[in-house]
């Protein structure tokens, strides 16, 4: 028998075999944490002092963390903070994911469990660190009761109490502190007093992925579990004619065929589609049958739109007035038109899929007494919203496991896709545990895009060879229309570009598409980035200025830009004085409060092969709280959006995107992967950035940048490796 192993199956299955302990998934019963290093997993006891930590007898400090591991780092960096304002060694901290069904149900204890918008750190350290200074500060008190001393006397220190002699443990007064109401609650620490935050410290979920232990949902497994297969219309919103389930009926562990049915109205990309669900004994023969089995679709009046006919009509209206979002100054297309000393340019970013590693993918037990869900959505509490409303069940009945999510990047965003309200539906209908699966094709005709853009921008260039005009004009489309995706809109980065062009006006249009759209890690400025940053470089040129210099001087009294922008000159090496076929490029884009500015370097041989060789990035993000896992997520970024601009781009024909596989849709393999040097300008004066996605946008133009120097062509559209990049 032939018997052929992933690498991460064999990973584990070594694991097991050297001594380590491999659970598997059975229903537990409600619970309100679990245990690291297996969060996923049942908790240990432990005194709980507030909703966010407990503190067992041996000290140990189990930190209940509501956000999900995408990742990105919210294990360790939800730990830190706490961890900083407890005041235990960080050894004894251990993470944990915190209970979705005790937040929904009893008075949203965590605020917010969202992942997104590299909002962690930057929003939401306020009250996630009041929670270890509000337990550190009843740990006091119940000692200093104890004791007969003010609170104030007592020291807390690396999980130690003290006063007049008095010594011990934060364990043998934490179920007192948990009886403590404070008058009121402790500020924070500012940063100057941090002991912990600030320092390069390794991730808590790196040795369970390491060592192949860690469980994603997609590792869910029940007892009587069943798989399901499922196709929605390969048109999005369009219907189901017929299927006919006879045909593969007897085919060996199939077991059913359900309908899915979208409702009329409800179009959200959590909202279930017309489809059909094969389910069996094993996924693979639930896929198969599924491919076997005649389906007629009804596409539906969208069965004609393609790449061409959007460009097209995009075409038409970049001709046309649009919306202003942002004017400043004069009559700009007055001083254009008279002006003898112009540019013009026209830039197009395409359809992009999320495509994260682990397939989109749900699992849902549905019973009388309780529904269980493992759903990897970016906000733990969405999927029990949306599987309570659909089953029409109390969300007190809905217990939601929280496990790591193999890629996220804005896919796994509000309700998720619409597969964890499939597999609650299915396993309804069957009255077993199912896990639903999407193949690649269906996850990449299905996901929720980020739309195209198309703009055109002009320039009107002073004596001085800067621009005294400017002006921008950008049609998107998007799923009904809508104006705004997250802090994206059609030119983001663009009309919010910090350069002081004394007169500007920036005009949008939004076009209604039948896509579902939502937002990807660093939505807008992924797109928009790549745009103006070109142009940018396109303006310095035309006026005679060294494209780094340019970007000095028009961001004059602008702290936070000018930081990031001098320290990238000292550290890059930039310049414009290479050898034919290499080239340096410089960008420098805001992203959710942080200025990140990038430097690229390429080489480009004669006959077009394109190779980038380092990327130089600045980050200031006001202020960080682990340098090493900020540095790791700016690497991440970089490699995210290089994989989209080089070798990315849906191909929408027809009303369906047709390259939904990775033989079609590249993305960047491990040896194309640059070098990436990072550096932090932090500004440290009152403002938090993100950190999660910043680093991504500047990336894209600053290859595109360096590839002109390289060659002498400009890039005016990705993917990059469909262009033509000889020279000779």
């Amino acid at each position: 028998m032939e018997m052929k192993l992933s690498r991460r199956t064999l990973i584990r299955t070594m694991a097991g075999a050297g001594g380590g302990l491999l659970l598997g998934f059975r229903i537990p019963g409600a619970f309100a944490a679990a245990v690291a290093p297996k969060p996923w997993t049942t908790p240990t006891g432990g005194e709980e002092i507030n909703a966010w930590l407990a503190i067992d007898v041996d000290g140990t400090v189990t930190i209940r963390v509501p956000h999900t591991e995408q990742g990105q780092g919210a294990l360790t960096s939800v730990s830190m903070m706490i961890a900083e304002e407890l005041d235990v060694p960080w050894d004894s901290v251990q993470a944990v994911f915190a209970d979705m069904n005790r937040h929904v149900n009893e008075g949203e204890e965590y605020i917010v469990t969202t992942t997104h918008g590299s909002q962690l750190v930057r929003q939401q350290h306020p009250h996630i660190m009041q929670a270890g200074a509000s337990a550190r500060e009843r740990l006091k008190a119940a000692a200093a009761r104890a004791w007969g001393v003010e609170r104030s006397e007592v020291v807390a220190k690396q999980g130690m109490l003290s006063a007049r002699g008095h010594s011990a443990g934060y364990a043998e007064f934490a179920g007192a502190a948990a009886e403590i109401a404070l008058d009121r609650e402790p500020a924070i620490k500012p940063p100057g007093e941090w002991w912990l935050l600030g320092r390069p410290t390794p991730r808590l979920d790196a040795p369970a992925k390491v060592n192949g232990s860690a469980h994603f949902t997609i590792d869910t497994r029940l007892e009587g579990m069943v798989y399901a297969a499922v196709q929605s219309c390969p048109v999005p919103w369009g219907g189901l004619r017929s299927y006919d389930f006879d045909a593969i009926r007897d085919r060996v562990g199939v077991l059913a065929a359900i309908e899915l049915k979208a409702v009329d109205g409800r179009t959200s990309t959590s909202d279930m589609q017309n489809g059909v669900a094969v389910v069996a004994d094993t996924w693979y023969r639930a896929k198969t049958a599924l491919d076997l089995m005649p389906i007629e679709w009804d596409y539906g009046p969208e069965g004609d739109v393609s790449n061409a006919t959007q460009a097209a009509h995009a075409g038409r209206l970049l001709e046309e007035p649009g919306e202003v979002s942002n004017e400043v100054g004069g009559d700009v297309l007055g001083m254009i038109a008279a002006s003898e000393r112009t540019l013009a340019a026209e830039y197009h970013r395409p359809w992009e899929t999320h495509a994260r590693m682990e397939p989109i993918n749900a699992t849902v037990s549905v019973t009388d007494a309780r529904v269980d869900v493992w759903s990897p959505a970016q906000n733990q509490a969405a999927p029990l919203a949306v599987v309570a409303e659909h089953l029409g069940r109390d969300t007190r009945d809905v217990f939601v496991h929280t496990g790591f999510l193999g890629g996220a990047f804005g896919g796994n965003g509000g309700g998720s896709t619409a597969v964890t309200r499939q597999a609650a539906e299915i396993s309804r209908q069957v009255g077993r545990p199912v896990q639903v699966i999407w193949t690649r094709e269906e996850d990449i005709m299905q996901d929720k895009q980020r739309p195209p853009v198309h703009t055109r921008l002009t320039a009107a260039l002073g004596d001085n060879g800067l621009p005294e005009a400017f002006f921008s004009r950008a049609v998107w489309f998007t799923h009904r229309g809508v104006e705004r995706i997250g802090p994206a809109t059609a030119d983001y980065s663009i009309g919010t570009m910090p350069y002081l062009v004394p007169n500007r006006r920036h005009e949008r249009h939004n076009v209604a598409a039948h896509i579902p759209t939502a937002t990807h890690r660093a939505p807008g400025a992924n797109q928009n980035g790549f745009i103006i940053e070109q142009f940018v470089d396109e303006m310095a040129l035309a006026g005679g200025w060294d494209p780094l210099e340019w970007r000095i001087e028009m961001t004059q009294g602008l702290e936070r830009w000018q930081r990031v922008l001098l320290k990238l000159k000292e550290v890059s090496g930039f310049t414009t004085d290479l050898p034919r076929g290499e080239g340096m490029g410089v960008a420098i884009v805001e992203d959710h409060g942080s200025i990140c500015g990038a430097c690229a370097t390429v080489s480009v041989s004669r006959s077009g092969q394109l190779s980038v060789e380092k990327v130089v990035l600045v980050m200031n993000s006001g202020y960080m709280i682990n340098p090493r896992n900020g540095a790791e997520q700016i690497e991440g970024s970089v490699c995210w959006e290089l994989s989209h601009a080089l070798y990315g781009g849906l191909t929408l024909a027809d009303g369906r995107f047709v390259n939904s596989n990775f033989d079609t849709y590249n993305l960047m393999r491990m040896h194309q992967m640059p070098e990436v040097e990072v550096h932090f300008a932090l500004s440290q004066d009152g403002w938090w950035g993100g950190m999660g996605e910043p680093g991504g946008p500047p990336t894209p133009p600053a290859v595109a940048n360096a590839i002109y120097f390289a060659t002498g062509k400009r890039i005016r559209s990705t993917p990059i490796n469909k262009h033509d990049l000889n020279w000779s």
